[in-house]
């Protein structure tokens, strides 16, 4: 007697081989059961065969790809539209798509169009037509405001009222994923998927790549270790790695904090000027400084440093925001000017390594209310708002002034 039995496998997914999200079935395997009841007793013979197996990228792996090339200059395929990132497109690219007499549009936020008094008719993104002659300076300055205070007339712009924005706004956070200046050039494909072929471009369904975007993905524990400190020779820092190949977040254990009991918690923002340089421009060094002195006297904590540089734009960008405040602007009006939000940070990430550590009550060392609410909203428990003011100085009142105004810091 014989049996048979189907099962599916997701090669390279999760732990204990955990269906990783968004992924697709790699290898079937059939299972051929033989029993022998003449010895007296069952044996059973399992017999594996693998049916199908495809080492083909899933839609986050693509999405991953897709980030690379765009840092790079390299078009990609959303659907069936061309996509290149202003930031990086080049002459020789951008001729070669004039050559073919492809219609370009320039999608931007409606942050950067407002700035530039263009129309955004899909609310939240602007489509400009970008004239046939258009060099790559021309695309630089929309999608640039640096040159802004000395060549302010750059219209008139003439956007696009009809059709679906949403390749274009898949793209542009796609775009932001990749810290580039949020702006991106779009042409229509007769045949995408040919054209991926003769160029050997990345290429993404819009269904398939709107369901992982700007979705938070899973975080890893990929290894700890003792680690002594300054403030307390207790340390330990844990490492997590995103399932969708972004940046690596790191968690500084303090103590063997119960997983009962409220814990002193931070989430920090990773800065480079202000925790490594010193920086006078931001509190951001002050604060890790003193987040961590707080937990070393309390002998137990757990502090999260979160890599989203400049409040998840990007260390480049954040310098193109410093050079706009050294024009004038604040801290605010910098990031719209450049067509971000207030702030791109991403809040879930800081609550899934909490609760993968165990912890699900926090006592929070924060001035900023929305850490409060995103953890929250995310399954934490915040028991305490504990303040963290430090770090003033004549260099940065108006910044901090402005966190209070704009953003609702509690300074």
């Amino acid at each position: 007697m014989s049996s048979l039995v189907d099962t599916k496998m997701w090669v390279g997914g999760g732990r204990n081989n955990s269906r990783p999200r968004y992924s697709q079935p790699r290898v079937t395997i059939r299972v051929f059961c033989f029993n022998f009841p003449s010895y007296g007793v069952k044996l059973h013979q399992l017999c594996y065969k693998i049916e199908s197996m495809t080492l083909a990228p899933d839609t986050i792996e693509l999405a991953a790809r897709a980030r690379a090339d765009l840092r790079m200059g390299v078009p990609v395929i959303i659907g069936s539209s061309l996509v290149l990132a202003a930031e990086t497109l080049g002459e020789t690219r951008l001729e070669a798509l004039q050559t073919a007499d492809m219609e370009l549009v320039l999608a931007i936020t409606d942050w950067r169009a407002k700035t530039l008094k263009a129309t955004a008719y899909d609310t939240d993104v602007a489509r400009i037509v970008v004239p046939k002659d258009a060099s790559v300076n021309w695309i630089g300055s929309i999608a640039n405001p640096s040159d802004d205070l000395n060549a302010p007339m750059k219209g008139p712009l003439r956007t696009i009222r009809d059709g679906s924005a949403e390749t274009a706004r898949l793209a542009i956070q796609l775009a932001k994923d990749a810290q580039l200046l949020p702006a991106v050039v779009l042409g229509d494909l007769e045949a995408p998927h040919d054209y991926a072929r003769q160029h050997y471009l990345t290429i993404l369904g819009v269904e398939a790549l709107a369901r992982v975007s700007n979705v938070s993905s899973p975080q890893f524990p990929l290894v700890n270790a003792r680690l002594p400190l300054e403030v307390n020779e207790a340390g330990r820092l844990h490492v997590f790695r995103p399932e969708d190949g972004g940046e690596e977040h790191y968690a500084i254990e303090i103590g063997q904090p119960s997983r009962s009991e409220p814990l002193l918690t931070r989430l920090h923002s990773a800065c480079f000027t202000g925790d490594v340089l010193g920086s006078l421009k931001c509190d951001c060094g002050p604060q890790l400084r003193g987040a961590l002195t707080q937990m070393g006297a309390a002998g137990e904590g757990v502090l999260l440093y979160l890599n989203q540089e400049g409040r998840g734009i990007g260390l480049a960008n954040k310098m193109r925001a410093y050079s706009l405040q050294d024009q004038g602007f604040d801290t605010v009006e910098a990031n719209h000017r450049l067509g971000f939000e207030d702030d791109e940070r991403d809040f879930r990430i800081g609550a899934s390594i909490l609760k993968s550590m165990g912890f699900t009550q926090i006592r929070l060392l924060t001035n900023n209310p929305a850490k409060i609410a995103m953890l929250e909203a995310n399954g934490l428990e915040v028991t305490e708002r504990v303040p963290l003011k430090v770090g003033e100085t004549r260099f940065n009142t108006n910044y901090l002034a402005t966190k209070a105004t704009k953003s609702g810091h509690l300074l």
